[in-house]
């Protein structure tokens, strides 16, 4: 089965931009429906963006035009380049991938936006 390892987050002050990781092992990215999830203090885990066949993306109203996904077959490795952050975006991110009805998770990643 997959493993999926998240890295790049850290503190950015509103205005910034950070880079996420979501480096694959075990399995090939391409197999798998991919997406960003996030998880705020206090509230659900809700869908950030998606990369769906094809090679598009789809994103949450909340990020879209700011965010972008996407992946690196070579690299076996997707990205979420997120761009303008503000504090409402601070969270835990969190890489899926979803085969067969069955959901992977990585560990997550801390953002932390602030001034």
């Amino acid at each position: 089965q997959v493993q999926l390892v998240e890295s790049g987050g850290g503190w950015v002050q509103p205005g910034g931009s950070l880079k996420l990781s979501c480096a694959a092992s075990g399995g090939s990215l391409d197999l798998y429906s991919m997406s960003w999830y996030r998880q705020a203090p206090g509230k659900e885990r809700e869908l950030v963006a998606i990369i769906v066949s094809g090679g598009g993306s789809n994103y949450a109203d909340s990020v879209r035009g700011r965010f972008i996904t996407y992946s690196d077959s070579t690299k076996n490795t997707m990205y979420l380049q997120m761009n303008n952050l503000s504090p409402d975006d601070t969270a835990i991110y969190y890489c899926n991938a979803r085969r067969n009805r069955i959901d992977y998770w990585g560990q997550g990643t801390q953002v932390t936006v602030s001034s």
